[in-house]
C-alpha cells in the first residue's frame, strides 16, 4: 500500500498529540512530507525526533505548500489561521484535515467552505468528541428509545485561576467558551439528536463584567472575555435542546470528557454524568422507576485516533466521514449564532445562516 503523505501545519500544542500519538499509530499508512511552524526551535526538534529532513521544515506556510509534495495537510493551528492554510491547500488541490472550529469567525467558516467546494478537495473537521466510548454508548442507547423529546448538555469547569485552562490565549480572547469549548457541545447535540438546528437563542456573559467590575465576582478576573453561556435551540427533527456552559464552576464539575447529558425520549430517559456510566431510566407500568446501566462501547479507535483513521480511509477510497466540512459547518453555525444571539438579545435563524453560506 502506498503511504499517504502529510504536510503538518503546526507542531506545538494539540499538534504534538497528532504527531507523536495519532499519526505514529498509523505509520504503516502515512508519512510526514513536511512540517510547518513559526517556532523554528520546536520545528527542528520535532523534525529530528521524526527523522524528517530539515529541508522539509518551514516557518512560512506559503513556501511549504509551494515546495512540498503531499497528499493531504493536517491543520493544527489557532482557528484564526485556518483560512489561510485552507486556501493554500485548495490552490494545490490538496485534501485537508483540520482541527475545530472551522474558523474563528462565521465569515471565515463560509470562506473556507466555499473554497473547498470550488477546489473540489476533501476536508474533514476534527470532532473527536463524537468518538469517545462514553458518547458512542450514549448515542446507541438513545437510538433504542424512539423519538427524542429534548436533549440537555452541561459543561462546567473550574478555571478561576489564570492559565488554569492550559493556555494564555483562552483566558485573553473574546468568546473563549464558545470557540474553544461550546463548538464541541453544539456538535454533540446535533450528533445525539440526529438533527440540524433551526433556531437558537440565549446568553453568553462574564459575571464580573456584567456587574461592572471583575472583582465583584470572585475568580472571574482570570478571563478577559465571556466565561458562561446558556442557550436553547430547536432542531428539524422536532427535538429541542438546552446547553449550559461554565468556565467558573464553583461546585460540581462536568469538565472535558465528563460533560453531563440527559436525553428525554419517548421510550425512556438516557443520562450520562461525570462517572462515565450511561443509564437508562424508565417508568414501569406500575409507576415505579427502573434504572439500568448500558454496557460501554469499545471501538477500535477512539477520539483523535478515530478521526485519523477516518481521514486515511477516506483518502484511500472509503466513504466520507460524518464531520466533513459540508456537514460540520452546521455545527459551526450554531457556535456563531450563539454569539450573535447573545449580542443582539434575539432568536437567530441558524438554518438561514447555513443556507446562505452553502448556496451555489
Amino acid at each position: 500500500m502506498t503511504k499517504q503523505r502529510c504536510l503538518m501545519i503546526g507542531v506545538g500544542g494539540m499538534a504534538r498529540h497528532w504527531i507523536h500519538n495519532v499519526w505514529r499509530t498509523f505509520s504503516d499508512r502515512m508519512e510526514f512530507a513536511g512540517l510547518v511552524d513559526i517556532n523554528q526551535a520546536a520545528l527542528y526538534e520535532t523534525a529530528d525526533t521524526l527523522g524528517v529532513s530539515r529541508t522539509h521544515c518551514f516557518t512560512n506556510m506559503a513556501e511549504a505548500f509551494e515546495k512540498v509534495d503531499a497528499d493531504f495537510c493536517c491543520i493544527v493551528t489557532p482557528p484564526q489561521f485556518h483560512a489561510d492554510a485552507v486556501k493554500l491547500a485548495c490552490a494545490r488541490g490538496m485534501d485537508i484535515l483540520s482541527e475545530k472550529p472551522i474558523s474563528d469567525t462565521w465569515e471565515g467558516c463560509v470562506e473556507i467552505y466555499q473554497a473547498v467546494q470550488k477546489a473540489g478537495v476533501k476536508m474533514l473537521v476534527t470532532q473527536n468528541y463524537r468518538y469517545t466510548p462514553r458518547i458512542l454508548t450514549l448515542k446507541k442507547a438513545v437510538q433504542s428509545l424512539g423519538a427524542i423529546n429534548y436533549a440537555v448538555c452541561r459543561y462546567a469547569a473550574d478555571y478561576r485561576k489564570p492559565l488554569a485552562w492550559g493556555a494564555a490565549f483562552r483566558h485573553e480572547m473574546r468568546h473563549s467558551l464558545m470557540v474553544e469549548a461550546s463548538v464541541h457541545h453544539f456538535d454533540q447535540l446535533r450528533n445525539l439528536t440526529g438533527g440540524d438546528c433551526l433556531t437558537l437563542s440565549g446568553y453568553e456573559w462574564h459575571p464580573g463584567q456584567i456587574r461592572g467590575d471583575d472583582a465583584k465576582y470572585a475568580g472571574s478576573n482570570s478571563f478577559k472575555g465571556e466565561t458562561n453561556g446558556m442557550f436553547v435551540m430547536q432542531f428539524n427533527t422536532g427535538s429541542v435542546g438546552s446547553y449550559e456552559g461554565n468556565n467558573l464552576a464553583t461546585g460540581k464539575q462536568n469538565s472535558w470528557h465528563s460533560e453531563y447529558y440527559r436525553i428525554e425520549c419517548e421510550g425512556g430517559t438516557v443520562v450520562l454524568d461525570a462517572d462515565h456510566v450511561v443509564r437508562i431510566e424508565e417508568r414501569t407500568s406500575q409507576g415505579t422507576l427502573s434504572v439500568r446501566e448500558v454496557p460501554t462501547e469499545r471501538p477500535q479507535y477512539e477520539g483523535h485516533y478515530a478521526m485519523g483513521a477516518q481521514m486515511l480511509d477516506w483518502l484511500e477510497g472509503g466513504e466520507a466521514p460524518a464531520t466533513v466540512v459540508s456537514d460540520n459547518i452546521k455545527s459551526n453555525a450554531m457556535l456563531f449564532a450563539a454569539i450573535e444571539a447573545a449580542a443582539t438579545n434575539s432568536v437567530v435563524n441558524v438554518q438561514a445562516m447555513v443556507e446562505a453560506a452553502t448556496k451555489a
